[in-house]
C-alpha cells in the first residue's frame, strides 16, 4: 500500500497537500501579516465573521472566484450554504417567471432532481434527455426555438455518476443559461460569460463540504418572481449583504480561497485543463484497448473528472467485488460506482495527481493480466 492512499472519492474529495498545510495552520491560528488584531491571533474556527481579519479572508474568496475562475465582473459572487441540491429550489424560485416555462436538458440523476423541484415549483419543459441510451452521452443542444422565450435553460455541465460532460458551454443566446457545474468548476477554461446563473458544491474542485458557490448576473437579481420567496431563499438578499445576511461557512470559505491561490499558482484554468486531459486520457485508452473494461461514457461525451467503467464477462459481478477488494488492498481508495450504476468510477478532479492515475492504469493492466 501507498504510503498514504490515492483517493478517487466523488466527493467530498481530495484537497491539494499545499492547502492541507495552509489550512492546518489557520486552525491553530490566522497569525496574518499585517494584521496586528487579536482575532489575527485566533483560530479561523473562533473568530466573528464581522471582524476584519476574516472580512479580509471573505472578500479574497470572492476576488479570486472573478480571477481565477473567469467569473465576470457582470456577476454577483455569493458563497451559500445547502449545497447544490438547495440550488434546484432556488434557481425556479427566483428565476421563473409567472408566464414562462423554465427549461431543462436531462443529462443524469443530478439533472433530474433538479428538474423534480422545478416541476414542483411551477411550469417545467425537459428538451432533451439521455437516459434512453442509459446516460452514455450528452444530448445534442436543441435548436434556439425551443429555448427561446423560457425563463431560463438549466444543463448540468458535468454528471459525476455516469461520467458525462458537456464539450463546452453552449451558448443560449438572450434566454439565461442556468449551469450546475459542481464538479467541473474550474477544471480548464470555460466561457463564464455565456452562464447567467451558475452553481457549485464546492466539495469536487473548490474545498471542502459546506460552501455553495453561486455567481448570478446582476440583472436577474432584480427579476419578478412567479411567487413571493422566503427572504433566505432570494440571491438577492445574499447580494445585498455580500453574502453576509446570517453566518456564512467561514472556515469553507477560507478554504475555498486557499484552493484558488492553489489553482493560480500551479498555472491557472488552464494548466488545470492541460493536466486533467492528460489524467483522462490515460485512463480511457487503457478502457478503449480492454477486452475487461467497458467504459460508460461515449466518445465526445466522456468527463474528464470522473471516469466511469464496467468490467465484462459471464462473473462480471464477482470480477468487479474482486477488483475493487485488490484496489482498496493497494492503496486505491474510492473506485467503487455510484451504488444506482455499479461498476466503477474514478473521479480525478484538479487536485488528483497524475501520478496517482498512473498508478491505477498499471494496476488495472495487471489485474486483466491475471484475471
Amino acid at each position: 500500500m501507498t504510503e498514504r492512499p490515492y483517493n478517487f472519492s466523488a466527493g467530498p474529495a481530495i484537497l491539494p497537500p499545499a492547502v492541507f498545510e495552509r489550512t492546518a495552520a489557520a486552525v491553530r491560528s490566522l497569525d496574518v501579516p499585517g494584521d496586528d488584531s487579536l482575532e489575527s491571533r485566533l483560530s479561523i474556527l473562533e473568530i466573528s465573521h464581522r471582524c476584519k481579519t476574516y472580512d479580509a479572508i471573505h472578500e479574497e474568496a470572492i476576488a479570486r472566484v472573478h480571477d481565477v475562475l473567469g467569473v465576470p465582473r457582470s456577476h454577483r459572487v455569493l458563497l451559500l450554504q445547502g449545497g447544490a441540491s438547495l440550488q434546484f429550489a432556488m434557481v425556479p424560485m427566483n428565476l421563473r417567471s409567472a408566464d414562462r416555462p423554465a427549461a431543462y436538458i436531462d443529462t443524469g440523476e443530478w439533472s433530474v432532481k433538479a428538474i423534480k423541484e422545478s416541476r414542483a415549483l411551477g411550469a417545467t419543459e425537459v428538451l432533451a434527455s439521455s437516459a434512453e441510451s442509459g446516460y452514455d452521452h450528452i444530448p445534442a443542444m436543441p435548436e434556439a426555438s425551443a429555448y427561446a422565450g423560457k425563463s431560463y435553460l438549466h444543463i448540468t455541465s458535468n454528471n459525476t455518476i455516469y461520467g458525462t460532460e458537456w464539450a463546452e458551454i453552449p451558448d443560449a443566446g438572450e434566454t439565461p443559461l442556468v449551469v450546475d457545474m459542481s464538479s467541473n468548476i474550474g477544471a480548464r477554461p470555460m466561457a463564464m460569460d455565456r452562464i447567467a446563473l451558475g452553481y457549485a458544491g464546492a466539495q469536487k474542485n473548490l474545498g471542502p463540504s459546506g460552501v455553495t458557490l453561486v455567481f448570478v448576473r446582476k440583472d436577474l437579481l432584480e427579476r419578478e418572481a412567479a411567487a413571493p420567496v422566503p427572504t433566505m431563499l432570494r440571491y438577492a438578499t445574499h447580494a445585498a449583504k455580500n453574502s453576509l445576511f446570517n453566518t456564512p461557512n467561514t472556515f469553507g470559505i477560507m478554504v475555498l480561497r486557499n484552493v484558488l491561490a492553489w489553482v493560480e499558482n500551479e498555472g491557472g484554468v488552464e494548466a488545470m485543463g492541460e493536466r486533467n486531459r492528460r489524467k483522462a486520457d490515460a485512463l480511457y485508452e487503457l478502457l478503449d484497448e480492454s477486452s475487461l473494461y467497458a467504459p460508460h461514457a461515449k466518445p465526445g461525451s466522456r468527463s474528464t473528472m470522473n471516469v466511469t467503467w464496467m468490467l465484462q464477462g459471464d462473473d462480471a459481478e464477482a470480477q468487479t467485488k474482486r477488483f475493487l477488494a485488490q484496489a482498496t488492498a493497494a492503496g486505491l481508495s474510492g473506485l467503487k460506482g455510484h451504488r444506482s450504476v455499479g461498476g466503477c468510477r474514478a473521479s480525478i478532479y484538479n487536485a488528483f495527481p497524475e501520478a496517482g492515475v498512473k498508478v491505477l492504469c498499471e494496476f488495472m493492466r495487471e489485474f486483466e493480466r491475471t484475471a
